[in-house]
């Protein structure tokens, strides 16, 4: 059995971290055997050596090694890209093809983020775990395979599971052994070597001095957060190697290719929905509601306006509408001429406390989609609304607030009632 160290020589691993350390003896003590493990961490962290470093010292080390990378491939193709699939199976299916299960048997296939995978996938990758057997699409022959299967994920599993997007029963069989690699930020002594490493690589590669870190650029690195791990850590070292022209470099040089420290601080996200996930809607719609339930106010303060300045046919004509709206008694209601001074009081008294929790059930509705006046009669409410708004509009000299005042209606109300009626 080969050490660790002879390991990270092999694969051009840097770094002294137990943590890294015990997921590599993990990974050494796993590869002789067949079975399943599931690698975890955060992206960028280098989870794709796992897979190699069990495949080259297992016994299927002469077969083939497939690397795939489920989030890259598209839903609708990833089953015949794992799978294959048989000519005519779907447009463009132009003849058989073999699937990377087919041309890996006897070998070693990496899933890379595996927890992307549709859950159509999931299903037919468990048949494969549990008895090596496949359909190719469009098929109905049972295809055996013998493949070793190493997956890899960034994703939180668990609460994949909980939301319903990866089976509980397929995760189970894919970590049977987890090997977890830590974050950049938790190897804080190998920081400084990876980036050294890094910079001596692209200064060979781009045939120039390599560059060097004062004391205070230092100690700002490993200070850093460094989200996107050791993938974000080349990618900074592999820019500061070709822009800049001086190759010693400060930490205000270094600040300048890294964001504020302030912006890397862990931040509280709830990563929790809440149980109701139409409470935002719910809300919106009580706020429909409520501004419906205004504009029907509004409407009875304008139809009290016209049975006081309209003529006799105009209030007999709906007499019956305005008892619907206040639920009176026709000796209650009064048609005849009289001062604002005498509509005002009648109008509260028509309101009673009770209306403002009503709800509207069938009947209302019904009415509201009722005419308000028959056809054959020359005058109607909306002709005389009209009036009244041009009236209104006309003393106050155009202004909107100062009219709706007047006439008893909301502003908004006004507005769009300018624009109904095209004012």
């Amino acid at each position: 059995m080969e050490t660790v160290q002879a390991i990270k020589q092999r694969f051009e691993i840097i770094g002294n971290d137990p943590k890294l350390n015990r997921s590599i003896e993990k990974a050494i003590q796993v590869a002789p055997t067949d079975i399943s493990v599931l690698v975890t961490g955060e992206s960028g962290v280098g989870k794709e050596s796992i897979p190699k470093i069990i495949h080259s010292l297992s016994h299927r080390k002469h077969g083939k090694y497939i690397a795939v990378n489920c989030g890259a491939i598209p839903e609708g193709t990833i089953d015949s890209e794992l799978f294959g699939h048989e000519k005519g199976a779907f447009t463009g299916a132009t003849s058989t093809r073999e699937g990377y299960f087919e041309v890996a048997d006897g070998g070693t296939i990496f899933l890379d983020e595996v927890g992307e995978l549709p859950l159509t996938t999931q299903v037919r990758l468990l048949r494969v775990l549990e008895n090596g057997e496949f359909i190719k699409v469009g098929s109905s022959q049972v295809q055996k395979t013998n493949v070793r299967i190493v997956a890899a994920t960034n994703v939180n599993m668990f609460e994949a599971i909980e939301k319903g997007k990866f089976r509980e029963d397929l995760y189970y069989r894919l970590s049977t052994v987890e090997i977890q690699l830590p974050p950049l930020r938790d190897r804080k002594e190998d920081i400084h070597i990876l980036f050294r490493k890094f910079s001596s690589d692209f200064a060979h590669k781009y045939k120039m001095p390599p560059i060097k870190l004062t004391d205070e650029a230092v100690d700002y690195l490993l200070r850093y957060r460094w989200s996107g791990n050791i993938r974000q850590l080349r990618n900074i070292a592999e820019q500061i190697s070709v822009l800049e022209t001086k190759r010693d470099i400060s930490i205000k040089t270094l600040q300048h290719y890294l964001p504020s420290e302030g912006s890397n601080l862990p931040s509280v996200i709830n990563t929790k929905k809440n149980e109701n996930d139409f409470s935002n809607e719910r809300e919106i719609l009580y706020k429909v509601l409520f501004d419906m339930k205004a504009d029907l106010n509004d409407l009875k303060k304008l139809t009290l306006e016209l049975m006081q300045n309209g003529t006799t046919k105009v209030q007999e004509a709906n007499k019956n509408l305005i008892q619907r709206i206040y639920g009176q008694n026709e000796d209650n209601l009064i048609f005849e001429k009289e001062s604002a001074s005498e509509i005002i009081p009648m109008q509260n008294q028509m309101q009673p406390e009770s209306y403002e929790n009503h709800e509207i059930d069938d009947d209302d509705e019904n009415y509201l989609l009722a005419e308000t006046v028959e056809e054959e009669e020359t005058l109607s409410l909306e002709a005389k609304e009209i009036e009244l708004i041009k009236k209104s509009l006309e003393r106050n000299k155009g202004k909107r607030k100062a009219a709706a005042d007047e006439l008893g209606i909301s502003e908004r109300t006004l507005y769009r009632k300018i624009k109904q009626y095209d004012l």
